[in-house]
């Protein structure tokens, strides 16, 4: 090793899903929302000229409409690149103490590589047998705790109550909730921000919104929190969200019925998919999100995913130990639906 090679930092860096070129596939792999974005946001009128300036660094427009659409104050929400962005942001700000942070051991996998390129000790905490979260895990002294709802990739949801029970065990350090799938099932703890100052709940415009490619993440909490976020975030990047993001974001925020019907859609859609999984000799975990996590009985997951990659099916498949016989399938549109129940059917025939 040359000696300016001992000073890089090194890290495992996070996988994302695989982004095929090819065309004519069916990409179930990345949890991306099939339909396209609100109207409003496709006839929204950009002004390219305004692209030789800098965006408003504070992202004013989109924090106002965001936070009059949840009936919070301006103070009380932060937006970011991308929910990717935001939380790392939020592991930089808030999880600086010596002690470890605690999250799943089974749950988004960017959770350890934040915590690695940060220098940040953590634990993970193991879901029981049902994959579920277990409360009395977190009671122990920590340095944050963070975890999503639902999960990530087993799409379980965790009631009020239970992050209740995680918040009132956890009142010296931050408590991140991490709501990408929200939309899709489950009830948010946004409603627990004003009685606990200590929790930051973060969502996603990528996921029930459609908008992946436009990159929009925010977090909500007390004005403390936010204050902090963007202490930190003034003090790396001030201009992190981009002019034409700024606008499309406002113009998606304004369109709330047609955001609901497509959730609907979306809703719809996996509830019949996971009966025919059913049917098909499938496991599936009670979903609350836009994807299923399912396996089958007798065909490894592993031989499925390699198969309907040759098909030109793209579903996601994790080589982990207690979920490597599990294939997360993102919810497409009912045609990209049935032509996948089509194939299993095929293979599972043959």
């Amino acid at each position: 090793m040359k000696a300016w090679e001992k000073n890089i930092r090194r890290v495992v860096p996070y996988t994302p899903g695989e982004q095929p070129k090819e065309k004519n596939i069916i990409k179930l792999n990345t949890n991306e929302n099939p339909y396209p974005p609100s109207p409003k946001v496709l006839a929204a009128k950009t002004e390219l000229e305004q692209l030789r300036l800098y965006p408003d660094p504070a992202a004013s427009d989109l924090v106002k409409e965001i936070a009059g659409y949840h009936n919070l104050n301006d103070n009380q929400v932060f937006v970011g690149v991308g929910s990717d962005d935001v939380l790392a942001m939020s592991f930089l700000t808030f999880f600086n103490s010596e002690k470890p942070i605690y999250f799943p051991d089974i749950t988004y996998s960017f959770y350890d590589v934040w915590a690695d390129l940060f220098k940040i000790p953590y634990e993970t905490k193991a879901l029981d047998d049902d994959f579920k979260l277990v409360a009395e895990d977190y009671y122990e002294e920590n340095g944050g705790v963070i975890f999503p709802n639902p999960n990530a990739p087993t799409g379980l949801v965790v009631d009020i109550d239970f992050i209740c029970d995680i918040l009132e065990h956890n009142q010296d350090v931050v408590v991140i909730v991490d709501e990408a799938y929200i939309d899709f099932g489950g009830q948010s703890a946004l409603s627990l921000i004003d009685r606990y100052e200590n929790l930051l709940v973060v969502r996603t415009f990528s996921k029930s919104r459609s908008m992946a490619g436009i990159r929009i993440g925010y977090a909500m909490g007390n004005p403390a929190l936010i204050k902090a976020l963007n202490d930190v975030k003034y003090s790396y990047n001030s201009y992190t969200m981009n002019y034409p993001s700024i606008v499309l974001g406002v113009e998606s925020i304004k369109d709330d019925i047609y955001f609901k019907e497509t959730v609907a859609k979306v809703v719809a859609t996996r509830e019949w998919f996971e009966k025919e999984l059913t049917r098909l000799g499938f496991t599936c975990l009670p979903s609350a999100s836009n994807f299923v996590f399912a396996s089958h009985g007798s065909v490894p997951a592993k031989v499925i995913f390699e198969q309907a990659k040759e098909a030109g099916i793209f579903v996601r498949y994790f080589d982990k130990p207690r979920i490597n016989n599990f294939l997360r399938i993102s919810i497409g549109t009912d045609e990209e639906m049935k032509q996948f129940v089509c194939f299993l059917e095929q293979l599972l025939n043959k």
